[in-house]
């Protein structure tokens, strides 16, 4: 029997004789019968309509996901796209056939959803019925016989010089150029900008440690324009919030307040396609060109691959014209 099979047999009992035995006794026995087990290679027999419940199975995906250090956004995506899935597709899931799941994306993709957010949802279901087939709930993984969704390649343009100087222009205080100029500067994920505390900053070495990701920490730098405009912004302060960037108030600012300055500056300045990431893929992109290897920029951005680093940069024509004419 699988570890989750196992916590099934558990949580089953300690709701039966919970109506009997007082909470304490109930541990008890949950604890006896979860060290017993131990010793013993079970196998559970259910009738068509009793395999384990569904949102349990879930639940127990999701837990293991906060234990891999996954981000709450991340684990609330999870729950929202396989719930969305089963709501479709109530078929038991020990009878799940990459069928079933074929005809859901068909579904979705026929209520107007785009090839890029159904590839989305067949990751997750992958990373799903993958994890119910390591714990031992279902003998093999059906989205494996579902073929990867191929997406139109778009040319996402990084932020050009003159949008970028229109966008400082269209600031009216020095907190909006502090974040705008950290953005560019950084390349830091806006939920990683909300944050940051004041003392994180380190002005004199222009660095600063951000949490990212699977809740891993890393070192990003700035440069002397971005320190400027740091140093008048945090002089200007006269609360006591220990955060870096605040919004109304002296709250602490959250990422949907920065979308909302950004997507302001944007009307104001007459900047198309004005959203965080592009600040991101900004960065990259100058890096490269100046010649940083890959591997760094890769560190900087807080990626574990290459490969996503790649999506990040963009090289026009002209750029690989001149490196081609350099090296022939």
């Amino acid at each position: 029997m699988s570890l989750v099979a196992k916590k099934f047999l558990i949580t089953e009992m300690s709701e039966i004789l919970g109506g009997t035995l007082d909470q304490a006794e109930v541990d008890l026995v949950a604890e006896l019968l979860s060290d017993r087990l131990c010793q013993y290679e079970l196998e559970r027999f259910e009738d068509e309509d009793g395999e384990a419940e569904f949102d349990q199975i879930l639940s127990m995906f999701l837990d293991t996901k906060r234990l891999e250090g996954r981000s709450d956004r991340t684990i609330a995506r999870y729950q929202y796209i396989i719930a969305r899935y089963r709501k479709q597709e109530p078929t038991p899931i020990k009878q799940v056939t990459a069928f079933n799941i074929r005809r859901w994306l068909a579904y979705e993709k026929s209520q107007g959803l785009c090839d890029n957010t159904l590839r989305g949802f067949r990751s997750v279901l992958m990373a799903f019925f993958g994890w119910c087939h390591k714990e031992g709930i279902l003998q093999k993984n059906p989205c494996l016989n579902v073929g990867d969704i191929r997406c139109k390649k778009e040319v996402r343009l990084p932020y050009s010089t003159v949008e970028i100087e229109k966008l400082k222009s269209a600031c009216t205080c020095i907190r909006d150029k502090a974040i705008l100029q950290f953005l560019l500067a950084t390349g830091c994920r806006i939920s990683e900008v909300c944050g940051l505390n004041i003392e994180s900053i380190d002005i004199r070495n222009r660095e600063c440690t951000v949490l990212g990701k699977g809740n891993k920490e890393r070192v990003v730098y700035f440069d002397n324009i971005t320190a400027m405009y740091l140093e008048v912004y945090i002089k200007s302060r006269t609360d006591e919030s220990e955060a870096l960037f605040i919004g109304k108030g002296t709250e602490r600012m959250h990422p949907g307040g920065i979308r909302k300055m950004l997507h302001q500056l944007a009307d104001k300045a007459g900047v198309d396609n004005v959203h965080p990431h592009r600040f991101r893929r900004t960065l990259a992109t100058s890096l490269i060109q100046h010649g940083m290897p890959i591997q760094e920029v890769a560190s900087i951005l807080g990626h574990d691959k290459i490969d996503t680093t790649m999506t990040y940069v963009y090289i026009d024509t002209q750029t690989i014209k001149n490196s081609y004419c350099k090296y022939t």
